[in-house]
């Protein structure tokens, strides 16, 4: 998030300055941020204010998520549940794509106390920023530590993987994800980072990422990203990947065309991962290839270091004419995690604070791994192993749908209804 300057306003009377761990009295310097959620949080100066921006500013998405405490009330415009006592937090809201939330929320997920958890896993807000700024550097025995925690993101992704199918929610998803987690004393890195509510994040259709998992039933034709991330031996794994839910969806050459892309993107920005190479050479890879592709890259996002830290130096863009600076060394771990979308790549966020959407409604897909950047090249610590669930699918060839086999878009691609919702 990126840092808006303070503005002054008049104090009525001496308060204490709302740094950490700052004795000064506060001046009449406000966080605007928190003036629009109807927070106060005064400053001794504009230092101070910028001295504790990284700390601060976690308490704004505590405070304007409505997910921080999960006694959600109905809002205004009534969404009355259904049979089963679902219902759509947010019925007035202008959704982009088709897919609606479905609530409530199943209660947070236990982690027993002989799981060891990350700063955050109390109060939501990670304490750890010391740092971030510096690229780390592990030693042979924490390299070794990565290995094992990827290892175990490996098998929970793969094992939550082989539950996609039409008619199971994500919400599923989630708890077989959190009790995989268990059986490995890990730790879900998700859960509670900045109070996100759920165990991974999974992203439907025109999700680009954050997407949280609920009672929506998958359908025969969606397409889902699993975004997992564990927490072990004081490491953190990183990893993602687009599934293609039913026979119907691996049949729609537009699913087919945004899911294999992305895949493409991720494999060919890899192949430039070695000591030397500068982080913001693989954004004009990625973009490349998938405008070769007719699709777009969003910019919002972007790969970042992961080791003791969940998120890290360095920050690592997936679009073209970036200004990253750094290049990689020995002993790095960081991912690159394109999302490709078949059209706009600007994204809007539900009111969840969380679900990034694109703007236009139309689909998009993600893949993503965790890299050590080795002596001669990179280790790909979260790779496929045999037998994992998904892979590479073909484009499908043209659908005849009327009497003179007219392709349904004219140029070998199936017929598709949009996106193939």
């Amino acid at each position: 998030m990126d840092q808006a300057p303070a503005k002054e306003t008049t104090v009525a009377q001496p308060r204490k300055c709302s740094g950490e761990d700052c004795p000064n009295d506060a001046g009449a310097l406000q966080c605007p941020t928190c003036q629009k959620l109807g927070k106060e949080a005064y400053f001794c100066g504009q230092d101070c204010f910028k001295r504790n921006w990284s700390t601060h500013k976690t308490a704004h998405k505590a405070q304007n998520s409505m997910l921080a405490n999960l006694n959600l009330t109905h809002p205004k415009v009534v969404s009355y549940p259904d049979a089963d006592g679902h219902f759509n937090p947010f019925p007035a809201y202008p959704f982009t794509g088709s897919l609606r939330p479905v609530y409530p929320l199943s209660p947070r997920r236990t982690v027993p106390d002989r799981i060891a958890k990350p700063d955050y896993a109390g109060n939501g807000i990670p304490q750890k920023f010391v740092g971030r700024r510096k690229i780390t550097i592990l030693n042979k025995e924490e390299q070794d530590a990565m290995r094992k925690v990827c290892r175990l993101g490996r098998e929970v992704l793969d094992i939550a993987a082989r539950e996609i199918k039409p008619g199971v929610t994500t919400d599923h998803i989630d708890k077989i994800v959190h009790e995989a987690c268990m059986e490995r004393d890990s730790y879900p890195s998700p859960l509670n980072y900045c109070h996100f509510p759920k165990s991974l994040c999974t992203s439907a259709n025109e999700v680009i990422c954050h997407g949280i998992p609920d009672h929506r039933p998958l359908l025969d034709g969606d397409i889902l990203n699993l975004d997992i991330s564990l927490y072990h031996g004081g490491f953190h794994a990183d990893l993602n990947e687009t599934y293609y839910v039913g026979p119907l969806a691996a049949q729609n050459a537009e699913n087919v065309r945004v899911v294999e892309t992305a895949r493409e993107c991720l494999d060919e920005a890899i192949k430039l991962v070695k000591p030397g190479a500068l982080f913001r050479d693989y954004g004009p890879v990625i973009e490349k290839m998938a405008k070769a592709k007719d699709c777009q890259v969003v910019k919002t996002y972007c790969g970042h270091g992961v080791n003791r830290l969940f998120h890290g130096a360095p920050s690592v863009p997936h679009y073209a004419k970036n200004k990253a600076v750094g290049e990689a060394a020995p002993g790095m771990c960081f991912t690159i995690e394109p999302m490709i979308t078949l059209g706009s790549w600007k994204d809007k966020t539900w009111p969840d604070d969380w679900t990034s959407v694109t703007v236009d409604g139309r689909r998009t897909a993600q893949f993503e791994h965790t890299l050590l950047v080795t002596e001669k090249g990179v280790e790909v610590l979260t790779a496929r192993v045999e037998g994992s669930p998904g892979g590479r699918v073909e484009m499908p060839k043209a659908v005849e749908v009327n009497g003179d086999g007219e392709g349904g878009e004219g140029d070998g691609k199936a017929k598709t209804n949009g996106d193939g919702v």
